[in-house]
C-alpha cells in the first residue's frame, strides 16, 4: 500500500498539476482583458457618434439659428419692395430732386439688406416660369393658359427664401393650367437629346 498522504493528496480526489493550475487564472484574465478591449471600442465609438453628432447640432445653430429673425426681416424687404414698386417710372421722372434721393435711399437699403440676408445663408427664391414645386411653392391659384405648360409658375404674388436647404417661407405664386404638362428638366433634356 502507497501512503497518500506522504504525496498530499487525498485518496479518490484527482490530481492537478500545477499546469492546470496556473492556466485557471490565465483564461479568467484573457476573458476579462477581451471583455474590457470591447468596452473601450464600443466606448470609443459612442464618443465619436457624439462628436460627429455634436459638430453637426452646431452647424446647424448656426446655420439656421437665425430662421425665426430672417422670417421677421423678410416683412421688413417686402415692404420695402411693395413702396418701391408703388411708384412708375413716370411718376419717378416727375418727382423733384428730394423725392428722387428719397427712393434712391430706399432702393440702396433694400439691396443692403438683400446682400445682408445672403451673407447670413438667406436666398431669395425666383421662381417665375420655373415648373411649380409644392416643396418650395404655394400655389395661390390658377391661371387658364394654353400657351404654357401646365404647372408652370406664371405669377409671382411674394418671393420665398431658402436658409441652408431649408425653406424659410414658400413663394406664393399663381400656376398655369390647360397647355400641355410640363416636363421635368430631365425629361425636357432627354427628348432634346433623342431627336436630334
Amino acid at each position: 500500500m502507497t501512503d497518500n498522504s506522504a504525496n498530499g493528496t487525498e485518496a479518490g480526489a484527482p490530481e492537478t498539476t500545477q499546469a492546470e493550475t496556473a492556466t485557471e487564472p490565465v483564461a479568467t484574465l484573457t476573458k476579462e482583458v477581451a471583455d474590457l478591449k470591447d468596452r473601450l471600442l464600443r466606448t470609443l465609438a459612442e464618443m465619436e457618434n457624439l462628436r460627429r453628432r455634436t459638430e453637426r447640432e452646431v452647424a446647424d445653430a448656426r446655420t439656421y439659428g437665425i430662421s425665426n429673425f430672417a422670417r421677421d426681416i423678410l416683412a421688413v424687404g417686402d415692404n420695402m419692395e411693395r413702396a418701391l414698386k408703388a411708384l412708375d417710372d413716370e411718376i419717378r421722372e416727375k418727382a423733384d430732386a428730394g423725392v428722387k434721393g428719397l427712393l434712391d435711399g430706399v432702393e440702396l437699403t433694400e439691396r443692403a439688406l438683400i446682400t445682408a440676408m445672403e451673407k447670413h445663408g438667406v436666398k431669395k427664391l425666383e421662381p417665375q416660369g420655373q415648373k411649380f414645386d409644392p416643396n418650395l411653392h404655394q400655389a395661390m391659384f390658377e391661371i387658364p393658359d394654353e400657351k404654357v405648360p401646365a404647372g408652370t409658375v406664371v405669377q409671382v404674388m411674394q418671393p420665398g427664401y431658402t436658409i441652408g436647404e431649408r425653406v424659410l417661407r414658400p413663394a406664393l405664386v399663381g400656376v398655369s393650367k390647360g397647355g400641355p404638362k410640363a416636363q421635368a428638366p430631365a425629361e425636357a433634356a432627354a427628348n432634346d437629346n433623342g431627336g436630334k
